[in-house]
């Protein structure tokens, strides 16, 4: 089964969901600041090919909307990776990881689900 990992920023109100959810739920977790620790180019890939690009980018965040429009002109894989990169509030929140499998966001059910069984 392995370690779970959870992926995001302390003050995230997403994040205290998913927390609290996991809490609640004895399941006990690993929490991976990007504010502190950042994020490294070896584990965005890996979930980019995993995900795709469009399902990590977080275009509803304050972060990605601030952000000029001639840098979010002509999104692909790699300048996506290079903004989430640099300011990891643009990936979506949370990233759940067990071993292989990666989890995008927080909702009870896809939670629920993911932990069936195990």
């Amino acid at each position: 089964m392995g370690m779970v990992t959870v992926y995001g920023i302390k003050n995230c109100d997403t994040i205290k969901k998913a927390r609290d959810w996991l809490a609640a739920n004895g399941v006990e977790y690993a929490f991976h600041d990007y504010k502190v620790s950042g994020i490294d180019q070896a584990t965005l890939e890996g979930w980019v090919k995993r995900l795709g690009w469009e399902a990590l980018l977080n275009r509803a965040g304050t972060t990605f909307k601030k952000l000029a429009d001639e840098r979010k002109a002509g999104l692909d894989a790699a300048k996506t990776l290079e903004l989430m990169k640099e300011q990891p509030s643009m990936i979506k929140r949370p990233v759940l990881v067990q071993g292989n499998e990666v989890l995008v966001g927080f909702k009870p059910e896809a939670y629920a689900g993911f932990f069936a069984g195990k």
